[in-house]
């Protein structure tokens, strides 16, 4: 009897898994039609993800699956991200080009913070809505979340936020374009330093050419070399106050989590910018990279319900509204201080 329960187990393990990968892998395809591309298979898994909680739901016995990929797949996923950052090319930028991007990571970050706390939402929810915005989107949230042991519906609310301002904003950019009077190279940096995920990069910077696309994703790379730094001083401060609060006395440094993975996606990072690796090995990585986070954001989903977004998500959403509104305004009069239009 207990061997037929452990089989039943390590059967409704692998099927959750299979599902998160099934929906990672609709992701990826949805993903590459015309208005989907612009949300990124990232975000579209954690949509179906819901979806299917909602209308299907998920059985108990492939909870412990769906749980795997949204814990552990992400880290895995996160390392190999790091293939995608060439720490040459944000060297050869420049420092002012460096300089705009850090500079609206760090606005965004205490900005949009400051507004959910003013708010009154959830500080994890909060810290999770800044980081997504100023830094690289659902990438940046699941990084972010593990550090601070955020609860899954946080993490959930916070990527949708994140998503929906960015598709929303994307459209404006291109709209904005021709009004904005700016170069090609400067219209890159400024859609790289000021937009959401990669995605949204990408398909804003498209009306100023290929040449705006490379700039514009160059400089959005940047602001992903800066979630190493941002992950590590986060995740300090918020396991050094749990700590302190829980035991009634300040924590060693010995106490605190150290982020392993993300010394993983340095250290890949540093291991693609040295040459080692050929880029098309490189590409393929970076894919299952988004494939592994992409299951993990389905396995986010599939723990969510939509009623929790009708509760939690309007004040995270109104922040960080306002406070992508301001980020917009800082990054083109960035790139006019700086001389870069």
């Amino acid at each position: 009897m207990e061997q037929t329960n452990v089989k039943t187990k390590k059967l409704g393990f692998t099927k959750g898994i299979a599902l998160t990968l099934l929906i990672a892998l609709a992701a990826k395809y949805l993903a590459e039609l015309p208005f989907l591309h612009i949300m990124g298979q990232l975000v579209i898994a954690i949509m179906i993800g819901v979806v299917w909680k909602s209308i299907i739901g998920v059985p108990a016995y492939a909870v412990a699956g769906t749980n795997y990929s949204s814990k552990v797949l992400l880290r895995m996923g996160i390392i190999l991200l790091g293939m995608r950052l060439n720490l040459k090319d944000i060297f050869n930028a420049g420092p002012k080009t460096f300089s705009v991007g850090a500079i609206c990571l760090v606005f965004a970050i205490l900005v949009v913070y400051g507004l959910t706390r003013l708010f009154k939402v959830e500080k994890k929810l909060g810290i999770l809505t800044a980081c997504g915005t100023g830094i690289c989107g659902a990438a940046a949230i699941l990084a972010i979340s593990s550090q601070i042991k955020a609860k899954e519906k946080d993490t959930a609310i916070a990527v949708a936020t994140v998503a929906v301002l960015g598709t929303t904003f994307t459209f404006g950019y291109t709209i904005l374009y021709p009004l904005l009077e700016l170069s090609n190279n400067g219209y890159g940096i400024f859609s790289g330093a000021t937009l959401h995920e990669i995605a949204h990069v990408i398909a804003a910077a498209a009306p100023g050419g290929n040449e705006a696309v490379d700039l514009a994703v160059m400089v959005k790379l940047t602001r992903v070399a800066l979630l190493i730094p941002v992950a590590m001083i986060i995740g300090f401060i918020m396991n050094w106050k749990e700590r302190s609060r829980d035991n009634g006395k300040k924590s060693s440094w010995k106490s605190i989590q150290i982020p392993w993975f993300i010394f993983g996606f340095l250290f890949m990072s540093a291991l693609y910018s040295s040459g080692a690796v050929p880029e098309s090995i490189a590409e393929k990585l970076v894919m299952l990279s988004y494939i592994l986070m992409a299951m993990s954001m389905a396995g986010l989903g599939l723990n969510i319900d939509l009623v929790t977004f009708k509760k939690y998500g309007g004040k995270p959403f109104v922040a960080g509204l306002i406070g992508s509104i301001l980020l917009t305004c800082l990054g083109y009069g960035l790139v006019l201080v700086f001389h870069l239009n």
